[in-house]
């Protein structure tokens, strides 16, 4: 047990030590053009359950639970359990407000031993905003709040591969119809579906010990662009690539180890550079004013890179730059969960964002408690940036989990 546990303690620290390298860079900083990318309705990639909130915001290979629909949908085919319910609720950004949260009510039911079903409920509340005009007239108050609603069907392809699809309906009301600048507002809706594939092998050793190897792929949010007035010009939603693997060691008939590492990527348009004259023409970049599909295979090559202008007007684009850029905006996480006897859990990880590319980088720490078919868990934020919104974030989760609906009934019966 003690070389499993070298073992994985080294992956992790070449992870981290990784990661170290890369925020080192902020030094930099001001040497790199900034090139963020935005999208509508971001709520949608908010990490919304305990568990992979406290292990970095990694999902997407991890074994099956409640929450498996915002991960990989193509996990719940693989669930032992029956059936599975979870409401997870999070204070949001606490750091700037006192009234923002995140509620998410999630689960999945199997049907056979190949095929699971699942729905979920995701409510985000902006608190409370006051509405002005140009003047600093008030306008009126208003409490601003997004929702979507999901549904997914997941089914085995074989003992060791499973596929997954989900529809999301999407509702973003965030101006209750104010009339602004001459234009009536209305919620921004749109639809998505994702697509996602599973595989795990329970047929691994390492050493004296045997291990189950899963790894996921789950793109997600393909979907409509959205807009809040006629307008206005209808923004992306945000469609987003997850890869991942995770690696579970059974140490003894008590104690397994996961270690696991996700990387995602936005597949939405990197803004381009403009020129300086007028601001009308791309000096570098693409177009970012196409359609979806064409959207999600230009962003694998559309970065300007980092962009000079001459005094005579001269476009000069540094070597290489524009492939760093794309690099750059792979986000990655990843962290350990250790499980005593399936009934206590500790979680940690680490989320890392270039800071050309929103700097979120941050450590988290969590736990979580099971009993019969109860289970909680909770995970806690540490921003390691400075002036991080996100910092001391806590998340919430309960769970409910059968392996036998009738056998369920008639104890409680």
């Amino acid at each position: 047990m003690g070389k499993v546990l070298t073992l994985s303690a080294f992956l992790l620290s070449l992870v981290l030590q990784g990661y170290g390298q890369l925020t080192n860079q902020n030094d930099r900083a001001q040497q790199v053009q900034l090139n963020t990318i935005t999208t509508a309705v971001p709520f949608l990639m908010i990490a919304p359950d305990s568990r992979s909130g406290a292990i970095g915001d990694a999902g997407v290979a991890l074994s099956p639970d409640a929450s498996s629909i915002h991960w990989n949908s193509a996990k719940m085919a693989f669930s032992d359990k029956e059936f599975e319910v979870a409401l997870s609720y999070s204070p949001w950004l606490r750091a700037l407000v006192d009234d923002m949260n995140l509620a998410y009510l999630s689960g999945y039911r199997k049907l056979n031993k190949n095929q699971a079903v699942g729905g979920a409920i995701r409510f985000f509340s902006l608190g409370n905003i006051t509405f002005t005009d140009e003047n600093g007239t008030e306008i009126r108050d208003f409490r601003p709040a997004e929702f979507s609603l999901d549904a997914a069907f997941s089914q085995k392809l074989s003992d060791r591969f499973s596929g997954g699809i989900a529809a999301r309906f999407i509702n973003s009301n965030l101006t209750g119809s104010t009339n602004i600048q001459g234009a009536d507002s209305r919620p921004g809706r749109s639809v998505a579906v994702d697509v996602g594939v599973f595989y795990s092998n329970d047929d691994i050793e390492l050493g004296d010990k045997d291990a189950i190897l899963n790894w996921g792929m789950n793109i997600s949010n393909i979907g409509a662009k959205m807009s809040y007035t006629e307008t206005a010009q209808q923004d992306f939603i945000p469609a987003n690539l997850r890869l991942g693997a995770a690696l579970t060691t059974l140490l003894d008939d008590y104690n397994a180890l996961t270690v696991t590492l996700d990387a995602n990527k936005l597949l939405v348009p990197t803004p381009p550079v403009y020129d300086q004259e007028d601001g009308s023409q791309i000096v570098s970049g693409l177009n970012p004013d196409v359609g979806v599909a064409t959207a999600i295979v230009q962003s694998f090559y559309d970065a300007p890179g980092s962009v000079l202008f001459g005094e005579n007007g001269d476009v000069i684009v540094e070597d290489g730059s524009r492939l760093r850029e794309e690099l750059r905006e792979i986000n990655l996480g990843g962290g350990i969960e250790y499980w005593y006897d399936q009934q206590f859990a500790f979680r940690a990880g680490y989320f890392y964002e270039h800071f050309t590319k929103g700097n979120r980088q941050f450590l988290t720490l969590g736990a979580g408690l099971k009993y019969t078919v109860f289970a909680i868990d909770l995970s806690y934020l540490i921003a390691t940036t400075q002036q991080n919104p996100l910092a001391n974030t806590l998340r919430f989760s309960l769970r409910l989990e059968f392996n036998n609906l009738d056998n369920a009934g008639r104890s409680e019966g």
